[in-house]
């Protein structure tokens, strides 16, 4: 639901949809492994992480790691390292199951006991727009709840719609504005 903003460049104003913006947001929320995967620790750390349960060797197999187990044990052993491409698929694996394992700390988190959550919007950088084409707007903040079990469910699922569909609920609570928070530069929250 762009509306007016639709054509969000077109006057050089910079910013994301807000869907997008939502998602960025949830994803910044997972930590895990600071060590790159090209690193032994880092390596290391992921093979144990992903070996430890059945949920972990089904990652790798979403992420295309078809190895023996004489190779995976060579890994793990560190016997053998693992070539580019599958320290890749290693890497991609961990985030999957790292996604996945906290999806639910995180619906909890923002649901925060029925009391939602408060999230920051920062409207589009106007900074770039001729000074007759600016519109007012100003950081605005507001108390969210109800749709954050949907909101993490879509981000799991790479589901924009049900994303922009998200978003869309959440800016209707600021009254005649909402449209021009359809793009923002920048969304938070302390969860």
């Amino acid at each position: 639901m762009a509306g007016r903003w639709m054509d969000l460049g077109a006057l050089n104003a910079r910013g994301l949809p807000g869907a997008d913006a939502l998602g960025v947001a949830i994803e910044r929320m997972v930590t895990g492994i600071a060590s790159s995967v090209e690193s032994e620790r880092g390596l290391a750390a992921r093979l144990n992480y992903l070996t430890k349960t059945d949920a972990g060797y089904e990652a790798m197999d979403r992420a295309g790691i078809h190895v023996s187990p004489r190779t995976l044990m060579a890994w793990l052993a560190e016997e053998r390292i693992p070539n580019k491409a599958n320290r890749s698929r290693l890497d991609a694996a961990y985030w999957d199951l790292r996604r996945r394992n906290v999806a639910a700390d995180l619906k909890k988190r923002l649901n925060n006991h029925g009391r939602g959550t408060r999230v920051e919007i920062n409207p589009v950088d106007q900074t770039r727009v001729e000074g007759r084409h600016q519109r007012d707007l100003s950081s605005r903040s507001l108390n969210v709840r109800g749709v954050w079990d949907r909101a993490v469910d879509a981000w799991m699922n790479e589901d924009v719609d049900e994303l922009d569909a998200v978003w869309d609920d959440i800016i209707e609570d600021l009254g005649s504005e909402y449209d021009a928070y359809s793009n923002v530069s920048s969304i938070g929250w302390a969860a």
